[in-house]
């Protein structure tokens, strides 16, 4: 390919983490940092071992951002005004919790992603800056004021997305097709994209949103199989596969989207894989972004990828039969999310119900 350049980091991360690495540390066999701290300062009055209850984990020289990666501050008169009436509606956007870097570009135009289901997730997964714990109770009246909002913004694409709610019986899923159906009886002109938990793998509560009508129903995958267990543990790969899987037997007619995040330690053979798993499942349109880390206390990012990397993973995604591809260092989810509807519905991807 001559773009790709993924089996260069490990031997770069290992010399990372050795240059980091403070005195009377020593790694182990693995290469991984010990779990022993050795102190030779006499001010501790002996030189030996101390164990500790987990792994010593030490930051190391934070790497510089790309230029590719840098974006303005947002301020824009549209962006002051879109914060404005979600601040009165007291609603969420997963742009300002999640820290999405093109915030600014994307409110300046008039378009924004609704965060129903309150702001604290059920779930901790080590990628996301969204907060988590034991969330409050349903407001049972936020789906009237995102119908409300979206009116008032005159969006002719919206974006729902929600954090996990595992303490619900239906994960949330009464709580979107409110919206859904809410939202089409106010701005009937506006197409609308839910990006949906995994409602814990209940089927019913799946067709409880396909059954409100969206027009693009997304779920992401957000990284490979083996990383899994790392970054998202309260996930699980088969599970989104097959949630994807149903959503496109059941309701063939309403795109199925799905993105991932690079930059964890993936590989590219394991991106490739993970391609083939996503289109046998009849997904249509992908997104691929760099993962930032939002905090310390998250996930590591191993590396940045180059522009040209993005556009080779989009070829090789496309060649996999993708409608849609959005690749790039900025894209997120919802990210030129009304070009990637057009496509589908350009394209006449539809097929045909296969069954329940």
């Amino acid at each position: 390919m001559g773009y790709f350049t993924m089996s260069a980091w490990p031997a770069v991360a290992a010399e990372q983490r050795r240059q980091a690495q403070p005195s009377g540390l020593r790694p182990d066999s693995s290469g991984l940092t010990s779990s022993r701290r050795v102190r030779k300062d006499p001010a501790y009055g002996y030189t030996g071992s101390v164990p500790v209850e987990s792994p010593l984990q030490f930051i190391g020289p934070r790497q510089p951002k790309p230029e590719w990666l840098k974006v303005r501050a947002p301020g824009s008169e549209n962006y002051v005004r879109l914060k404005g009436i979600m601040q009165e509606l007291k609603l969420n956007t997963v742009c300002e919790d999640a820290h999405c870097p093109n915030i600014g570009e994307c409110w300046h135009h008039g378009t924004a992603t609704f965060m129903i289901l309150g702001d604290v997730c059920t779930r901790a997964c080590a990628y996301c800056a969204v907060a988590h714990g034991k969330p409050t109770e349903l407001d049972l009246a936020e789906p009237g004021r995102v119908a409300e909002a979206i009116a008032r913004m005159g969006l002719q694409y919206a974006v729902i997305t929600s954090v996990d709610r595992d303490d619900q019986a239906d994960g949330g899923a009464g709580v979107f097709a409110d919206t859904i159906r809410l939202t089409r009886e106010r701005v009937p002109g506006c197409r609308i994209e839910v990006l949906i938990p995994d409602f814990r793998g209940l089927e019913s509560s799946l067709r409880t949103v396909l059954d409100a009508g969206p027009d693009v129903l997304n779920h992401n995958v957000e990284t490979v199989p083996r990383l899994y267990r790392r970054v998202r543990s309260g996930g699980k790969y088969p599970r989104t596969l097959e949630l994807l899987d149903r959503s496109r037997r059941y309701r063939p007619d309403i795109a199925t989207k799905t993105g991932i995040m690079v930059g964890l330690g993936e590989e590219e053979s394991e991106l490739i894989s993970l391609f083939g798993d996503l289109r046998d499942v009849g997904v249509s349109i992908l997104t691929i972004g760099q993962y930032l880390r939002p905090t310390p206390k998250h996930a590591p990012m191993v590396r940045y990828y180059h522009p040209d990397e993005f556009a080779a993973l989009k070829r090789l995604a496309l060649a996999k039969g993708f409608v849609h591809v959005e690749s790039g260092p900025l894209v997120r989810s919802s990210y030129h999310a009304h070009e990637q509807a057009d496509a589908f519905r350009a394209s006449g991807d539809f097929g045909s119900s296969i069954g329940d």
